[in-house]
């Protein structure tokens, strides 16, 4: 499996409006091969941002290529950039590979 998030400082003048995007946005996710899971989390509060991550899980390295290199993800990411004023610089990529998973 692979894990790939991005983390956001999202202005604290601009939480309502960056949550909104994210969360009133068409999710294409569930269409590509090798996808698992997503969340959309909100972390701790600072004084100048609030951070905010994406968390996709995925079968494997290749199939998170694979959804960056389709036409869904074209799709998922047009106007990406216009978010940049409610965040204080671009999002921060980690991309991790799954060595241990334990299950409930």
């Amino acid at each position: 499996m692979y894990i790939a998030m991005n983390r956001f400082k999202v202005r604290p003048d601009s939480e309502e409006a960056f949550r909104q995007k994210w969360l009133s946005r068409d999710v294409l996710l569930r269409t590509v091969p090798g996808f698992v899971s997503f969340q959309f989390l909100r972390g701790p509060v600072l004084e100048e941002y609030v951070l905010y991550a994406s968390h996709t899980v995925w079968t494997s390295y290749e199939a998170f290529i694979g959804w960056t290199r389709s036409e869904e993800f074209r799709v998922a990411h047009v106007g990406a950039g216009q978010g940049a004023v409610l965040t204080i610089g671009p999002p921060v990529f980690e991309g991790f590979q799954v060595l241990q998973n334990i299950d409930a």
